[in-house]
């Protein structure tokens, strides 16, 4: 009995294993990306309460890693993954691969995105490098929707901190595509789902790590991971760093919302002190001026980066935003 209780468990463990296929975002050469021979993905591993959290420092080859639904719970419905990082890594475990699969337990199929960053020692142009690969997510996903079981119209995008202003970015961007693109495919995602976001570039409002990483110019990367890595005096060092005032003005998703802008499902910690929740609350009060649905959750308390479980409450902001999803797409 043991030795059969023991081989059925292997074989759940490899089903499983096997339902999550990694493929690359790109065929061939990874537009505007410097050629670098030998240049390979770096992981760190740092420790958080009673587990450790893999933070993806650099991403030479951009990727999706699927997770599909149970068949006889399969629903349609796909969400592209954008895992958070400050644009400076991705924190790819509980802001990636945990939400995936709690969305399979919905029937939703998750996608999580390792996408590039902007580092202008790997990439040519940096401001646009994760919006590239956010576009390029979602048209490989809508272009191969039949392979895996999606309906090409229900297919949304969840970002969390600098994965949220990336995924806002995609769905108040998506008329210009920085991709090639054939076949005409929309990029425009179907909802967004937004997980404390940062949002705005404004002086009051970002998250300099962020705002910098991204639309910053001056300084060397070199000098930027200097002044990265203290993470509590970098916000006011960088603070003090120019920024191009046009490059703010485009990059505030707030500023860029319209009566096409699609339905958004946001949530935030009232007292979070990194990335400041007045990002979700003018966002919101831009997609109600513009009359697009848009539900809310907050916390009172509960941080920044709790991915979905919140320490501070039993209440998952993610089973209501499940259940919001399901209702968009009847």
């Amino acid at each position: 009995m043991i030795k059969q209780a023991l081989i059925l468990a292997l074989l759940l463990c490899f089903t499983m294993n096997n339902a999550q296929q990694v493929i690359p975002l790109y065929d061939g050469k990874v537009p505007n990306s410097k050629q670098i021979v030998g240049l390979k993905d770096t992981t760190a591993v740092f420790p958080s309460g009673n587990k450790t959290i893999h933070f993806v420092l650099r991403v030479s080859s951009p990727d999706l890693t699927i997770f599909l639904p149970e068949k006889s719970k399969a629903t349609g419905i796909g969400v592209i993954i954008c895992p958070g990082g400050g644009y400076s890594g991705l924190a790819i475990d509980h802001e990636g691969y945990d939400i995936a699969k709690k969305l399979n337990e919905k029937g939703i199929a998750g996608f999580v995105l390792k996408y590039r960053l902007p580092n202008a020692l790997y990439v040519e142009n940096k401001q646009i490098v994760p919006l590239q690969d956010a576009q390029r997510a979602i048209q490989l996903v809508r272009e191969n929707a039949k392979k895996w079981g999606i309906n090409p119209n229900k297919i949304g995008i969840q970002g969390n901190s600098a994965g949220g202003h990336l995924a806002s970015t995609a769905g108040t961007h998506y008329q210009k595509s920085l991709i090639e693109n054939p076949l005409k495919t929309s990029l425009r995602p179907d909802f967004m789902v937004l997980n404390y976001p940062v949002i705005s570039m404004a002086d009051s409002l970002t998250h300099m790590g962020s705002r910098y990483n991204l639309i910053g110019e001056g300084l060397s990367p070199n000098e930027l991971k200097a002044v990265m890595s203290d993470w509590k005096t970098s916000e006011q060092k960088l603070t003090n760093l120019p920024v191009a005032e046009e490059k703010i003005k485009e990059y505030s998703n707030e500023l860029q919302v319209t009566s096409e802008t699609p339905p958004v499902f946001i949530t935030h910690a009232v007292d979070d002190n990194v990335v400041k929740v007045q990002n979700s609350i003018l966002f919101i009060a831009a997609l109600q001026k513009n009359k697009i649905p848009v539900e809310s959750f907050f916390y009172a308390k509960g941080g920044h980066g709790y991915g979905m479980d919140n320490p501070t409450t039993d209440v998952e902001w993610i089973d209501s935003c499940t259940d919001w999803i399901l209702k968009i797409n009847k």
